[in-house]
Parts: C-alpha cells; structure tokens; sequence
C-alpha cells in the first residue's frame, strides 16, 4: 500500500472518528451527565467489531483494516499502524498536560492520608484480581498458554489496582476541588496507585518475556529518571523567564517545550514504563505561570478534541463484546467488574474515613478512586500487545472500565456536587 493510499485512508479514518466520537459525546453530556472523555472510550468500542463490525462488516473491514496479506503471509494492516502512531502521540501530550496541571504542594498536604487510601487502593483489589484470575485457568482463553499463572494473577493484580488519574484530575479540577483535603487527597492516592501498578506490569512483562533485565530497567531506570527530571526543575524554570521576556509562548519556547517530553516519552518508553510516564512526569516538573497558561492554550483543545479520539477508536478495534457471549465469559466479566467495584469504591472509602475523612468526603474518594478510564486502556493494551492476553480478557476488563468510569461523574455529581468542599490546611 503506498504512501498516498495510507494518507487518504487516514483522513477518512479521522473524519469518521471525530464525528462519532462529537456524536456521542453530545449525546452522553446531555443524556447521561458524562464527561467527552469518557464518552470517547465508548464510542470506540462502538467503531470497533462490537457495532459497526456487527451492522456493516464489510465497511468496518474496509475503514479499519486488521491484516494485510503479504504473498501469502497476513501482516499487521500499514494503516493501523498510522493510527497507532497517531494516537500514542495524543496520549502523550493529553498526559503532558495532565501533568501541567498536577500541583505537587497539595501532596506533601496530605501525605499520612494519601498512602492509607492509596495501600487499601492497592491491597484490596490485588488481593480480589488474583482471586478472579484463579477462575480463568482455561488455557489460551483468558491469557496466553505460555503465560504463567502467577504471571496471570499479578496482571489481573495491577489491571484492578489502576485508577483513571487523569479523568480523576479533571473531574477535580471542573468541579473546584483541587484545593480541597478530598481533592489532595484523592489525586496523591490516585497518582500512587498507578506508580505501583506499572511497577507490577513490568515484572510480569519481564518474566513474560524471559528477559529479567525488563523489569530492572522500567522500576530502576524509571527511578533514575523521575530524579533527573526533579533535578532539572531549576533548568526548565527557564521557559518561564524565557516566556516572561517574549511577552508570550512563541513559536521556539514551544518547540524547545515538546523536544523536551518527546525525549522524555522516548527514554521511558524504551526503558518500558511507556511514553505517558515520561510525558506526565515532564509536565510536572515544568514550571508554572505564564508559560504553563501558554502552552495548555495552543496544545489542549488539539489534543482533546483532535488526537486524543484516535486511542480510544484504536482501542475500540480491539474490543469484540460478542466474545461475551462465548462460554462463562460473561459471568467472569460480572464477577470482574463487582470485585472492581468493592476493592476499589469500598476499601478506598473506608480507608479515607480512617484517615479522617468524613463519610460524605471519603465515599467521593471512593467514587473517584473507582473509576478506570483512560489508564486501564494503556495497560490493557500493553497486555494484549505483549501477547499476555487474549482478546476475550481484553474485553471482559474494558467492560469493567467502561462501567466503573460510567459510574463516576454522575455518582460523584449527585452525592457529593461542590458544596461542602473543606479547603486544604495550609
């Protein structure tokens, strides 16, 4: 397929994923009282084999095309992998400012609180996802025949540990929280969290492969980086004198700006914590002020409403709901999704309380801490990708991501709205 004919295809690809995505978006908003974002995630299951596969085969194979055929040999479609690319370049940019935003004051604030709800965050699903992977022995449905039941269990572990830091972030953020003891509170448990659940990808991904130095670079070289990257800060301080002298965010201060997190979404790539690590932890470090107004003014509505789409629409290609129907799959995914919803909401609730949260304020960081969203994609991928997964798990646990986002905003709204928010000591 040539250059051209990828091109061509890529633009109708996009086309057709912005409208969707608008189209549902303004239908969640209005109807359902959901954020776009998570709208997104499921208008692209909705692209996927699950709808458009189902209502018209053929034009779905066409748009978004799975294999070519090389002589004989099926190979990965060009195309996808245009998407693919396009995609991990929204999400690198959507969690750079995702990072922009993130005020690491607000965590030493917290701190005593943070780690309790953050280890009950941790524990209880862990302990609840090994247990689900102890029903899913049935070799090559759920994981791979090569893959090793302890290998099974710690990544069912960390695929239920996972919080959607980012929608937890601007869920926060849009409802005047961030200044608030549950808005600190759930943004450091919520970032933790996550930091331990990589942490536990990598070593199965490096037991998986057979390469124990994977897991020795990801935790270790992740380590190195996030204290170069703290060491730096007084470096990249600079782009906000810079920006002060210029009046604005011009066009070198923003190129110098997205050099900086694609070496940082390389470097962590390549040591296997992934590009959004590196681009999130990028965005932290960068100064504020100006020059943080500046660049989240030319960089996120192309982002979210542009790029960001296509991961969601690539995930979605790899969701068949019909495998649902296939054996105890579905009853799997119900017990999946309600050990989801007690290790998460529950454990993380109480453990709020007993940090000295009231009830009110502890049950909204369970709300929060519950949903999965846009990081359970990553990892989810990671997972089938790396060959750890089938494409039956992979459905059952966006399943249990859709629906634990779904829950979020309109519990979160109802029971908790803003009134009442307690600000911050300090």
């Amino acid at each position: 397929m040539t250059d051209v004919a990828l091109a061509v295809r890529f633009f109708l690809q996009l086309a057709v994923i912005l409208l969707v995505c608008r189209a549902v978006g303004w239908f969640g908003r209005r109807y359902l009282g959901q954020t776009q974002v998570v709208m997104e995630m499921i208008a692209g299951v909705l692209l996927g084999p699950s709808l458009f596969g189902l209502l018209a085969p053929q034009a779905q194979s066409w748009l978004f095309p799975q294999t070519a055929i090389v002589g004989e040999a099926p190979i990965r479609h060009p195309s996808m992998s245009v998407l693919y690319v396009a995609s991990q370049l929204g999400l690198v940019l959507y969690m750079f400012l995702v990072g922009l935003e993130f005020e690491t004051s607000l965590l030493r604030q917290k701190a005593k609180g943070a780690v309790s709800v953050s280890l009950s965050g941790i524990v209880l699903p862990f302990a609840l996802g090994v247990l689900a992977s102890t029903w899913m022995r049935e070799p090559g449905v759920y994981f791979n025949e090569s893959a090793k039941a302890w290998e099974g269990a710690v990544f069912m572990g960390a695929a239920m540990c996972i919080t959607a830091f980012p929608m937890l972030a601007r869920i926060i953020s849009e409802r005047g929280l961030a200044g608030t003891t549950m808005g600190t509170l759930a943004l450091a448990a919520g970032a933790t969290d996550d930091a331990m659940a990589w942490a536990m990808l990598a070593v199965v991904l490096s037991s998986f492969t057979s390469t124990p130095s994977y897991a020795l670079w990801a935790i270790g070289g992740g380590a190195l980086f996030l204290c170069f990257m703290l060491l730096a800060r007084p470096l990249l301080q600079r782009l906000e004198a810079w920006t002060q002298r210029e009046g604005t965010v011009t066009q070198p201060i923003a190129i110098t700006t997205f050099a900086i997190v694609s070496l940082a979404a390389w470097f962590t790539d390549a040591i296997g914590i992934y590009a959004v690590f590196g681009a999130f932890v990028t965005g932290v470090c960068m100064p504020r002020g100006e020059f943080s107004k500046g660049i989240r003014l030319r960089v996120e509505y192309a982002t979210s409403t542009l790029l960001l789409p296509l991961f969601f629409t690539y995930s979605g290609l790899n969701t068949k709901v019909q495998l649902l129907g296939v054996g105890n799959v579905m009853a799997i995914a119900l017990v999946v999704v309600l050990f989801a919803i007690v290790g998460k909401w529950v454990g993380c609730m109480l453990a709020a309380r007993l940090a000295g949260e009231t009830w009110r304020d502890a049950s909204a960081i369970g709300v929060l801490m519950n949903a999965r969203g846009l990081m359970e994609l990553i990892i989810l991928n990671i997972g089938l990708q790396h060959g750890v997964i089938t494409p039956t798990l992979y459905t059952v646990m966006v399943l249990m991501a859709i629906v634990t986002t779904v829950m979020a905003s309109p519990i979160f709204a109802k029971w908790y709205g803003t009134a009442g928010a307690r600000p911050s000591p300090g």
